[in-house]
C-alpha cells in the first residue's frame, strides 16, 4: 500500500483526474444513467491489498441499485499533481483518496475543495464516526467538521525469517534491547540483520526513535530532535547502520523489500499489506510485534489513508453513502480477512474471526500502542521530506549527530512555524 509507489496506472483513471467526469456544466460528479446515479473514485490503491478495496465497492454496486460507483487506481505522485486543481475548479472525481499522507487533508480544507461529512450517526446507512479508533477522527476533522474518513488503518510489525534465525540460533526479539542485539548478530554471509529503508516508504525511523523515548515534534510543534532525548533516541539506530552494517545506507521501501523477499535480510518492520508478496516469495515468515520500548511499553506507526469527497460534486448525499458503506461493520471486517489489515473500527477489535487470523491478530493487536506521524503538524508532508527524511540520510552516510539534527530542527520550526515559545 504505502510502501512504494508502483508506477503502473489505469488510463481511465488519469481521465477522471485530468478531464473529470463530469455533466455539462463542468461539476464534478459521474453523471446518471437511467436513473442510476454514477460515482466515480480515484485512489493510489495499486498493491496487494488493492482486491479489498475493489471488494468494498463490487458488494456496494451489488447492494445499491440506485448507485453505481466505479474505481480506478494511479501512482500517488500522479493524484497529487493533478487533484488539487481538478477540484478546485469542479473537475475530477466526486471521491479520492488524495495522498498516502493523511496530513494532506489539510490542505484540501484551505482551499475549500472537500465536502464536510454530515452523515454521520448511527446505522449501517450513516458513517459511524463513535465507532472510529479515536486519532483517525481527529486526525480529519478541522474546525469541528470531519471532512475524510479513514480507507483503511495499517500498523507496522516485526517481518522475520524463520531459516535464517534457526540458522544463527537467535530468538525472536520481545524487547528493543533483544532487537538491537538481533539486528548484530543476524548481520553476516551477506545478509542483513535489519533492513531500514529511510526514503520512498512508510515512516520507521520513527518507530525506532520512539522505542528509545525520544520524538520529532513536541506539542507546540517544535522540534525536539536536537535536544538530548532526541539525539540519544537516534544515536543507536545511526549507528547500527553506519557501523555495524546492519542495513544498506539509503534505501527505498521497495528496496528493503525486495531484499527481504530474496532472503538477504532476516527482519523489516513493515505493514499487513507486504504478508502476502512474501509468503510468495518462499520465505519462512514470521510476523510478531515489534519490540517493547525502553519503558516496557508497546508502542508503533499506525498509518491511514484519508477518503474524501470533492465539495463540488453533484451527488453528496450518494458519496457520502458510499463512504458510510465503505466504513461500515460489514464491509471491514471483510476487507480485514482479505487484506490482512487490522479493522478501522473499535468494535471488530474482538471479533472472533479476526482473531483468529494469524495476520490480522498480530497488527490488530499493536493498535493500542499505534502512533500516527506527525499528525496534523503544519507542513508535515515537508517537515518529512525536506527535513527528518533529509536527516536521516545524512547521519547515515556519516554526518556528526549534533550537526544533523541542528539542521534539521531548524528547517523543522521554519516549516512549523514554531516561535520556541
Amino acid at each position: 500500500m504505502l510502501r512504494s509507489k508502483p508506477l503502473a496506472a489505469v488510463a481511465a483513471g488519469l481521465g477522471l483526474i485530468v478531464t473529470g467526469c463530469s455533466g455539462g456544466d463542468g461539476s464534478a460528479g459521474g453523471g446518471t444513467t437511467a436513473g442510476v446515479v454514477e460515482l466515480s473514485v480515484s485512489t493510489g490503491f495499486t498493491g496487494g491489498d488493492a482486491p479489498g478495496y475493489e471488494q468494498i465497492v463490487k458488494d456496494f454496486n451489488a447492494s445499491h441499485q440506485n448507485i453505481k460507483v466505479t474505481m480506478s487506481a494511479e501512482p500517488w505522485d500522479t493524484i497529487a499533481q493533478k487533484l488539487p486543481s481538478a477540484w478546485m475548479t469542479g473537475q475530477g472525481p466526486d471521491i479520492a483518496a488524495p495522498s498516502s499522507d493523511p496530513n494532506v487533508i489539510a490542505q484540501y480544507v484551505k482551499t475549500q475543495s472537500v465536502l464536510p461529512i454530515t452523515l454521520t450517526g448511527d446505522g449501517d446507512s450513516k458513517v459511524n464516526v463513535d465507532k472510529f479508533a479515536s486519532n483517525l477522527v481527529d486526525e480529519f476533522t478541522y474546525d469541528g467538521k470531519l471532512y475524510a474518513v479513514p480507507a483503511n488503518y495499517a500498523t507496522l510489525s516485526l517481518y522475520y525469517n524463520k531459516a535464517l534465525f534457526a540458522a544463527a540460533g537467535v530468538k525472536p526479539p520481545t524487547t528493543v534491547a533483544e532487537l538491537k542485539s538481533a539486528a548484530k548478530a543476524l548481520t553476516k554471509d551477506g545478509t542483513y540483520g535489519l533492513v531500514l529503508a529511510d526514503n520512498n516508504t512508510i515512516p520507521m525511523w520513527p518507530v525506532l526513535q520512539w522505542l528509545e523515548g525520544g520524538d520529532i515534534v513536541d506539542g507546540k510543534n517544535c522540534s525536539v530532535l536536537n535536544t538530548a532525548a532526541g539525539r540519544s533516541s537516534l544515536q543507536p539506530w545511526v549507528g547500527l547502520v553506519a557501523d555495524d552494517k546492519v542495513s544498506p545506507v539509503g534505501l527505498t521501501g521497495a528496496e528493503a523489500d525486495a531484499l527481504f523477499s530474496a532472503g538477504k535480510a532476516a527482519m523489516e518492520i513493515n505493514g499487513p499489506w507486504a504478508a502476502a508478496g512474501y509468503k510468495k516469495a518462499g520465505i519462512d515468515l514470521g510476523i510478531i510485534k515489534v519490540p517493547l520500548d525502553t519503558n516496557g511499553k508497546s508502542v508503533t506507526l499506525g498509518s491511514t489513508v484519508p477518503l474524501a469527497i470533492s465539495a463540488k460534486t453533484k451527488y453528496p448525499e450518494q458519496a457520502q453513502e458510499f463512504l458510510a458503506y465503505w466504513t461500515s461493520k460489514t464491509a471491514q471486517k471483510k476487507f480485514s480477512l482479505t487484506t490482512g489489515f487490522p479493522s478501522l473500527r473499535t468494535d471488530l477489535a474482538d471479533d472472533p474471526e479476526l482473531r483468529a487470523d494469524p495476520v490480522v491478530s498480530v497488527f490488530s493487536a499493536q493498535v493500542p500502542g499505534a502512533r500516527l506521524y506527525l499528525p496534523k503538524v503544519p507542513n508535515a508532508t515537508q517537515v518529512d521530506s525536506e527535513a527528518y527524511v533529509t536527516m536521516i540520510g545524512s547521519l547515515t552516510r556519516g554526518t556528526a549527530l549534533n550537526d544533523a539534527t541542528d539542521s534539521a530542527s531548524a528547517k523543522i520550526d521554519e516549516l512549523t512555524g514554531c516561535s520556541g515559545t
